[in-house]
């Protein structure tokens, strides 16, 4: 995994370039290495800020990087795991180990808050990358085990934290969302699991049905949606020994700034929130962050923060005072009208531009575009949706 200092001086001069270009311009027996190095520090500069900083970081193959936690994510669960166990990178006790090492991006965050931990992967390529990466980033205590999970697992003694994060695609490289179809199968791994280990926690795709699989999972104690900047990145679900135990659902945004967004739930408090409807949008309208709306949450943050609903299926809510703490986007609104004839030739005739969003209406976006000539951008946005007594209409509002 050592790059020579020609190599080293090849990625710092060419580190910028489009890869594209660079593989046109260069023949070197090496270039096949140097390319997936430049294009592994490429990603790796927003995705993995703190790893970029260190040139003696190996990057494995595009799809591994492509695939694997951003350091954001990874620290919000080293978050998570300091909160539910009380460990911090100062004390460092107990045991963990991923199980599905991967890159090792989620293992490098977690790994300081234990004495031991154990990086678990059953590519030798990968765990020859982590292996290097590992002493670059001076996890002196981390250990390798070249294995697959299941087969780990039944040897291990017991952890204090294990991790998890199934591999989505299948042997023919397509993306799969159920967790029966998934890398390795948590249906049946779950018990010996939570046989293993005081607390287990398990990242899947935002894609997945969050009710089906806490159904399929049994023993979830909590479920985490995760987004970065408003766009849903991961789930997480941390399981339970107790059987029967009620999930708690949190919602969380995170956003590059520092911030987050965070709204908490029971799904028994979500049948049960009382809420009520708006006849037409107030001064304010609110659009939930994405989490809350993979969450679920779509009486529980109307009753929570004093808003009226649009329209049962429009996930839109309005209020005539401004909430300033809403985890989401909030507008002030300007006008709203039914899209007839008359009243789009009207606004069309005034307006060039608009950031255009459909929220349950019988139109996408690209053919309300077509029919008004509307330009993408300005600060004007334009919500095409249904108000409780189903009229169709567009809302026009700016950005607060």
């Amino acid at each position: 995994m050592q790059l020579s200092l020609s190599q080293k001086e090849f990625i710092r001069t060419h580190g910028e370039r489009d890869v594209r270009e660079l593989a046109l311009r260069f023949s070197r027996d090496d270039m096949a290495l140097l390319l997936s190095q430049i294009a592994g520090r490429q990603m790796a500069r927003l995705k993995i800020p703190s790893w970029y900083e260190r040139e003696e970081i190996f990057y494995p193959a595009h799809l591994s990087l492509e695939q694997a936690s951003s350091e954001l994510t990874a620290r919000y669960k080293a978050s998570l795991v300091s909160a539910v166990t009380g460990t911090s990178a100062k004390e460092r006790s107990g045991r963990f180990a991923d199980l599905t090492g991967g890159m090792g991006i989620d293992f490098a965050f977690l790994a300081p808050l234990f004495g031991e931990a154990d990086y678990v992967e059953q590519n030798v390529e990968l765990c020859d990358i982590a292996e290097h990466n590992f002493g670059v980033l001076q996890l002196h205590h981390a250990r390798v085990r070249c294995a697959s999970a299941a087969q780990f697992l039944r040897e291990a003694d017991p952890y204090d934290l294990i991790y998890l994060d199934p591999a989505r695609r299948d042997e023919a490289g397509r993306k799969v969302f159920r967790i029966e179809d998934c890398t390795p199968d948590l249906t049946e791994l779950c018990t010996l699991l939570l046989e293993k280990a005081e607390k287990v926690m398990v990242k899947y795709s935002p894609m997945l049905d969050i009710a089906l699989a806490v159904k399929t999972l049994g023993h979830v104690g909590e479920v985490q949606v995760v987004s970065v900047d408003n766009e849903c990145k991961e789930l997480l679900f941390l399981l339970s020994k107790t059987e029967g135990v009620t999930p708690q659902y949190v919602a969380v945004n995170l956003k590059r700034s520092g911030e987050q967004e965070r709204f908490s739930f029971t799904m028994a408090q979500e049948q049960q929130a009382a809420i009520s409807f708006a006849d037409a949008p107030g001064h304010y309208l609110y659009e939930p962050n994405a989490s809350i709306l993979k969450a679920g949450a779509f009486k529980g943050v109307a009753q929570s923060y004093h808003l009226q609903k649009l329209h049962t299926n429009s996930h839109l809510y309005t209020s005539d005072e401004r909430i300033v703490d809403f985890p989401g986007r909030v507008f002030e609104v300007v006008s709203f009208f039914v899209p007839n004839k008359q009243n789009s030739k009207a606004f069309t005739r005034e307006t060039k531009k608009a950031n255009i969003a459909v929220r349950n209406f019988p139109m996408t976006v690209a053919e309300i575009r077509r029919k008004t000539g509307l330009a993408e951008g300005g600060d004007l946005y334009l919500f095409a949706t249904t108000l409780s007594d189903e009229r169709k209409v567009w809302i026009v509002c700016r950005k607060v």
